[in-house]
């Protein structure tokens, strides 16, 4: 296997309003301010507004096992939602939701800790009068916009979303906006 054709993993951390590919017609931020490897791609996207874990490769196997819903990869957020959900909501976030496009797979939920976690640029929006809670919500499905839609859905909008985890992989040690090559 000569250089040139071996598999290629790289673990970005993506600052929010990064968009997940190479170019972008409009000039807004890509992964091309951020990452000069040539020959990789994003295996799934992450939101323009959010933030956290994109793996990136060459291999297209890869790219396949990761972003299609039938291999059920686990990816883990860390979700500030507005307010401090009930058990009812987590629960039904836990059994799935019914959303337009159709019901979602449980999710595996938990309230934590707000985690460490770098500046966000622009910050939050805070309302002083409701409180805000941090959930860790593990899913094995990636609908458009799927972890906003499903707290929206039980009344605890999203106002921060970081993927922490894909597979096995995490940012730990991954500072905002820098990647490491595996």
């Amino acid at each position: 296997m000569t250089s040139s054709s071996k598999s290629k993993i790289v673990l970005f951390n993506k600052p929010y309003s990064v968009l997940s590919q190479f170019t972008d017609a409009d000039g807004r931020k890509t992964l091309k301010d951020f990452i000069d490897i040539p020959n990789i791609y994003a295996a799934g996207r992450l939101d323009r507004d959010s933030e956290g874990l994109l793996v990136l490769t060459n291999s297209g196997r890869l790219q396949h096992k990761l972003a299609n819903p039938k291999h059920k990869t686990g990816k883990t957020y860390w979700v500030q939602v507005e307010g401090e959900p009930d058990d009812a909501a987590l629960q039904a976030l836990r059994k799935g939701v019914e959303l337009k496009d159709g019901m979602t797979a449980p999710a595996k939920v938990e309230q934590i800790l707000p985690p460490s976690l770098w500046e966000r640029d622009p910050p939050v929006r805070f309302r002083k009068s409701i409180p805000t809670s941090w959930l860790a919500i593990t899913l094995s499905e990636g609908r458009n916009r799927q972890v906003r839609r499903m707290t929206a859905h039980v009344g605890y909008p999203t106002l921060r979303l970081v993927r922490y985890r894909v597979a096995n992989w995490t940012i730990d040690g991954i500072e905002n906006g820098e990647y490491v090559e595996l």
